[in-house]
């Protein structure tokens, strides 16, 4: 007899669900997860990628539990008392728990950070239940989530060397069938070990052997991006689903609070009932916007506006602008320029051989890993400024470019004042 559930996964193999995890799992809240996607729409172009956030999330659960039990045996007693192991534990089961439908697309699209929402689910309804049976706090487990933790071995959750990027990366490789994502997370873990926080708690560390396994994580993340998350077709999609969703909550036919608790196919449905320009059809049909405009991120002006990533709102603005002065009608036309500056960082602790400890972060990284000296150039190389259209059309890429040159403020002004974009 165990006190312990075994669930089948296609990556781990055997995941061991202790009774609160297990009671955690049992939650509507989390069941949810169940149909919430993983990778949005990257389906539409790889067709196995239809694993979900649940078992996302089991996996991260899964490989904390290891990380906990390789600390033990490294160190010879457990790292952290119980009752913060246990939190560790939890969290990580949980640190997906606001997710929105459709990976982070509406993110992109100006609602809150789905870590913002989490204390929702965490704090309400049978998981809060579940919780409070454990004697678990749901303001014990947010700063964990959000990556704001002080406390001993948040870096398992959050950090540069997470549980959530160890599976997620093998998991998306494993479901698209692609070998980008290839990571020796046994050797990474193998390599792990806990050195003093400033505040004397402990904090994840890094081995010296254990280098070799985080350079291939860090490029395993470049491909993924280059190859997978920012994957031509993916990107229309999601142009299209964020304006999709936008109009709908600017109409009221939809809320935020009620898009943030739906599932894939049940917002799909809602919006394709409501939508009256065909676009929700359009998606749910796989027939999406086609590039007007390709150019790798190495075309664009030295210090490049970030408003296309950050500032939904003026995109949209300037979108329809552009539609309008070359003969489409607003939505027609979606400009992406997809954003993640820090996507190859890295910070945590490396214990050298002769038990000496630095700080693998910023250039110093580059003393020791060949991949942080080059980062920002595959970063440019795996972003790329596309312009799609729902008709044929000619998009002058030398005025596109133009208005990357405009900072946020100046590219508003010149809108309000009724100043041509491209023409």
């Amino acid at each position: 007899m165990t006190n312990q559930e075994v669930i089948r996964d296609p990556l781990w193999n055997n995941i061991r669900l202790e009774p609160g995890a297990l009671a955690v799992v049992d939650t509507a809240a989390f069941q949810r997860l169940r149909y919430v996607r993983q990778l949005g729409h990257a389906f539409l172009v790889y067709p196995g990628a239809t694993h979900t956030r649940f078992e996302h999330a089991l996996g991260a659960y899964h490989l904390a539990r290891r990380v906990l039990a390789r600390l033990e045996e490294t160190l010879g007693s457990p790292p952290v008392p119980r009752a913060a192991a246990d939190r560790l534990k939890i969290a990580a089961l949980l640190h997906d728990i606001g997710h929105y439908p459709f990976s982070h697309a509406l993110e992109e699209a100006g609602l809150a950070h789905h870590e913002a929402l989490a204390a929702r689910h965490l704090s309400t309804g049978d998981l809060a239940a579940a919780l409070e049976r454990l004697g678990i706090a749901p303001a014990d487990l947010l700063p964990i989530i959000r990556g704001a933790s002080p406390g001993p071995l948040a870096g398992i959750v959050s950090g540069s060397l997470d549980v959530d990027k160890l599976d997620y990366l093998s998991r998306d490789a494993h479901g698209c069938g692609v070998p980008y994502g290839i990571i020796d997370v046994d050797r990474l873990l193998a390599s792990l070990t806990v050195v003093p926080a400033p505040d004397g708690s402990p904090a994840l560390a890094l081995s010296e052997k254990g280098l070799a396994p985080l350079e291939s994580l860090l490029f395993a993340k470049y491909q993924m991006y280059r190859n997978v998350y920012w994957h031509h077709a993916v990107r229309a999609a999601t142009a299209m689903f964020k304006r999709l969703v936008r109009r709908a909550i600017a109409e009221t036919r939809v809320g935020a609070d009620a898009v943030a608790l739906a599932t894939d196919d049940g917002l799909i449905h809602d919006l394709q009932q409501s939508d009256r320009t065909g676009l929700a059809r359009a998606l749910r049909e796989r027939r999406l916007a086609k590039r007007a405009l390709d150019l790798p991120a190495t075309e664009l002006p030295n210090g490049a506006a970030d408003w296309p990533a950050r500032d939904p709102d003026l995109l949209e603005a300037v979108e329809d602008r552009i539609a309008a002065e070359i003969g489409l009608p607003p939505g027609a036309l979606l400009l992406d320029l997809p954003d993640k500056p820090g996507m190859l960082d890295v910070d945590l602790p490396l214990v050298r051989r002769d038990g000496s400890v630095v700080q693998l972060a910023g250039a110093a990284a580059g003393a020791f890993l060949g991949l942080p000296r080059v980062a920002g150039e595959l970063y440019r190389a795996a972003r790329r400024l596309r312009v799609f259209t729902l008709a044929p059309v000619s998009v002058p890429a030398r005025a596109i470019l133009a208005l990357l040159e405009w900072p946020a403020e100046e590219m508003r002004a010149r809108l309000n004042a009724g100043r041509a974009l491209v023409t």
